[in-house]
């Protein structure tokens, strides 16, 4: 059996139509209603071509990838009406739990356009294998990336997507200690562990200018080092550094422009920035011909280096009113996931890079060809 990608990214489909079909997860009670009521209810009377498009395009990938990962298991007889079924059932489930949140409507018509949606993506999957482009994307994988690179891959593709969530220093993802702490206190809150919280002693201070480059510097470095990781030649890893270089920019500006207004775009990119960004291209460039092993090693120690930069430091107070404006829905943010995508990416990058660490020989020549 072939490991490939695609399962991982048909799970996190899985997870995001999840997430956004029974979002906000509270008030669940029994409204006198079956949950099955909804497929002999009349079709709805309203509805636009966003809704269409959004029901039809959410469960494309799911179809795709479904379909994509059991070709790539060995499967070929009726791969196509599976994966469109199991999308189905799927969508049938969450339809029917949505009759238990009063905020969320259930309806036939949301169904039948997300199996809908199934079946496209996994008959272009179907498509794509017979035309033989599903070969070349393999063989293209080959000959750049290392065995059991999908987790890695993975990561790489989420990390323009995780700049969407508006942060405090740019490319600083993960800071969340400060509201972990918060969530503390009030959860112990008039309970025998409440005197443990605080759980610091000393009150947060901004960062200065050279953290805020430190920052920047590791928050290019991190996803440069877990590409290189996985990829096979140096000319390769200067390839993807160039490309994650601009997709940090693009990603941190579009945030900008989405929260505080495209004329403010790049006020993000003042004198530390743009010598954290220079800085970390040019020490990325130094990785670009050790082992992968090496490549993991320093990957975690930038991780830990800048957690524990980015956590002492406080949000900003106006910061942190932009980001609660954010939060309620004024931007992009796919019902509050970017942001969660934005808190826990560093650590699902520290956690991937202690998993290939442990399974990597000291011996095992991993190191690239230039």
């Amino acid at each position: 059996m072939q490991k490939t990608s695609a399962w991982p990214l048909s799970q996190l489909c899985v997870a995001l139509i999840v997430y956004a079909s029974l979002y906000p997860f509270e008030q669940w009670r029994d409204q006198g209603i079956a949950p099955w009521s909804f497929l002999t209810a009349p079709w709805p009377k309203y509805w636009t071509g966003f809704d269409v498009a959004a029901n039809v395009l959410g469960y494309a990938p799911l179809g795709f990838f479904l379909t994509l990962s059991a070709m790539r298991m060995g499967w070929r007889g009726w791969v196509v009406l599976s994966s469109t079924l199991a999308a189905g059932l799927l969508s049938l489930v969450l339809e029917g739990l949505q009759s238990y949140l009063p905020a969320r409507v259930p309806s036939q018509a949301d169904f039948l356009l997300n199996t809908l949606g199934a079946g496209l993506g996994a008959s272009v999957a179907s498509a794509l294998e017979k035309l033989g482009w599903l070969y070349r994307w393999g063989q293209f994988k080959q000959r750049w990336f290392v065995r059991d690179a999908h987790m890695g891959l993975v990561l790489v593709v989420l990390w323009p997507v995780a700049l969407l969530f508006p942060v405090a220093v740019p490319l600083g993802l993960g800071q969340v200690w400060e509201r972990v702490e918060d969530g503390l206190t009030a959860a112990f809150e008039a309970t025998p562990f409440e005197d443990w919280i605080p759980l610091r002693g000393f009150e947060l201070e901004p960062l200065l200018p050279g953290a805020e480059l430190l920052c920047v510097v590791l928050g290019l470095l991190i996803p440069a080092l877990l590409g290189f990781s996985v990829l096979r030649q140096a000319w390769q890893r200067g390839v993807c550094l160039c490309l994650l270089s601009g997709l940090a920019l693009a990603m941190t500006g579009l945030s900008a422009a989405l929260s505080y207004g495209p004329s403010h775009a790049w006020a993000w990119l003042n004198l530390p920035v743009m010598l954290g960004l220079g800085l970390g291209f040019v020490i990325a460039m130094v990785f670009v011909v050790a082992s992968a092993r090496t490549c993991l090693a320093f990957l975690m120690l930038a991780l830990l280096v800048q957690q524990s930069v980015l956590n002492q430091s406080p949000e900003s107070a106006y910061f942190a009113q932009t980001l609660q404006t954010w939060e309620q829905g004024r931007f992009i943010r796919f019902n509050g996931l970017v942001q969660w995508l934005g808190w826990l990416w560093p650590y699902a990058a520290l956690l991937f890079a202690l998993v290939r660490v442990s399974q990597e020989r000291p011996t095992d020549p991993r190191g690239v060809s230039t």
